[in-house]
């Protein structure tokens, strides 16, 4: 199904789709649960997993199995990429691998859609080349011949008159579809996964649950069916990704004020009945870690509780003993084929 939507019998070369791929591809999470475990562990040694991460993992990025079930596992990495403002630009990859340790799927998104010069490679490549490599000798050398084509082949600026131009083609290993909106897609020719792991409550409550507490803090939701909420007061934001009302991710912005060794700006000034988007079993060491970061002004990627923690620190003024900052927070990965809020 995917491959047909990708349009992925196109011969190799530029293409136009008037209509999007389909992310995700239709129907993989319309199933019962299947043995769900959405405790995020590190990326187990050896195998398919660990050759498709080393990649990446030896170049800055994190990568963590965030999710199994009975029929797969899936994997999330993610680096941050600092511009000339000091401001973060994340870029993540996925895979979905079958319960024979072969890679099924595999997700490369562009770090910011549109933002290519024509000639210029895109960072997709510099990403997907080794990965693939790593696991189908020659693929990853294709992926980076054929992105880098289309790249230096688009008008500068590009423009989309019949939807996003994109690319395509096809080996003994997989289809391939690269576009500058979605990035590159990859679905193996000798692997499957029919259900893919949708699970999140190891570490995450539902958002019924939890606007209450949210409006408790100043936040403004109108939940359902916005899944988005802010807070004027601090120019905070509150954003969630769900699978029904379930929590996947959840991002938020929160500032930090330490003056003479005390924090001005505690946590449940925002949330005064603390994290309750979390699971009770990883709230404490969560929370934990958060205040860590705000009481050092220094960012973190890794694995607490469980639970995936991403907190990217924009560092205001450091000056003797004193601390400005605000934080970017993202609480666990977003399921395969979908993005964080």
């Amino acid at each position: 199904m995917l491959a047909a939507l990708l349009g992925l019998s196109a011969p190799a070369g530029c293409a136009s789709s008037p209509e999007p791929p389909s992310l995700p591809p239709d129907r993989v999470y319309a199933h019962a649960a299947a043995d769900e475990d959405s405790r995020a562990v590190p990326v187990p040694a050896g195998g398919t997993a660990a050759a498709l991460t080393r990649p990446l993992t030896r170049t800055g990025w994190f990568c963590a199995q965030v999710r199994s079930n009975a029929d797969g596992r899936a994997l999330w990495c993610r680096i941050g990429h600092r511009d000339e403002t000091g401001s973060v630009r994340p870029q993540v990859a996925q895979f979905l691998l079958d319960r024979q340790d072969r890679l099924a799927w595999a997700w490369f998104p562009t770090p910011e859609a549109g933002t290519y010069q024509r000639g210029e490679p895109p960072q997709v490549a510099d990403a997907a080349a080794p990965a693939l490599d790593a696991v189908w000798p020659g693929a990853g050398d294709r992926a980076r011949r054929e992105i880098d084509a289309f790249a230096r082949a688009q008008p500068d600026p590009v423009v989309w008159d019949d939807g996003a131009p994109r690319t395509s083609w096809r080996d003994e290993h997989a289809d391939y579809g690269f576009s500058d909106l979605d990035g590159l897609l990859v679905t193996a020719a000798g692997a499957a996964v029919r259900r893919w792991p949708f699970g999140a409550e190891h570490y995450a409550t539902t958002m019924s649950s939890a606007v209450d507490d949210l409006k408790a803090g100043g936040y403004d939701c109108f939940y359902p069916p916005q899944q988005s909420c802010t807070r004027v007061q601090s120019n905070g934001y509150f954003r969630v990704t769900l699978r029904g009302d379930q929590i996947v991710t959840a991002r938020f912005g929160i500032g930090s004020s330490i003056q003479a060794g005390r924090q001005r700006h505690p946590l449940t000034e925002e949330f005064p009945r603390g994290l309750t988007f979390l699971s009770e079993a990883v709230r404490g060491p969560v929370t934990a870690r958060i205040e860590q970061a705000r009481r050092s002004g220094t960012g973190f990627t890794g694995i607490v509780a469980g639970t995936i923690v991403v907190i990217d620190a924009d560092l205001g003024r450091v000056h003797a003993g004193d601390l400005v900052a605000y934080f970017d927070i993202q609480l666990g990965a977003p399921l395969a084929a979908t993005l964080a809020a």
